[in-house]
């Protein structure tokens, strides 16, 4: 998904659940509106609140790719079928100024 498409989708509130899978540090020093923060290990070990339904859309990104392609993966093997990568990941997010939250 190209990051206009999802700041759209977020401004009309239809936006797919986020998945940032940066550390903590990274995600509190400015994510995504309303995204949530899964590293990859949280992912792994179910710590983290992710939709009940498997066919949810979900968003992932990290700061420049790798880590986010390993998350589609892992959630891909968790069940989740309409899993997709944020193009550009948060480094096209900022570099088109859309709004981050703190």
């Amino acid at each position: 998904m190209q990051p206009q498409e999802l700041a759209k989708r977020i401004a009309r509130r239809k936006s797919p659940t986020v998945v940032d899978v940066r550390t903590g540090f990274e995600f509190k020093a400015g994510h995504i509106p309303g995204a949530i923060n899964a590293p990859i290990w949280k992912i792994l070990l179910k710590l983290v609140s992710l939709p009940q339904d498997k066919e949810a859309e979900l968003v992932v990104l990290c700061a420049l790719g790798p880590r986010a392609m390993i998350g589609k993966v892992l959630l891909n093997f968790l069940g989740y079928r309409n899993v997709s990568l944020l193009t550009g990941h948060m480094s096209a997010w900022l570099r088109s100024g859309l709004p981050v939250e703190k």
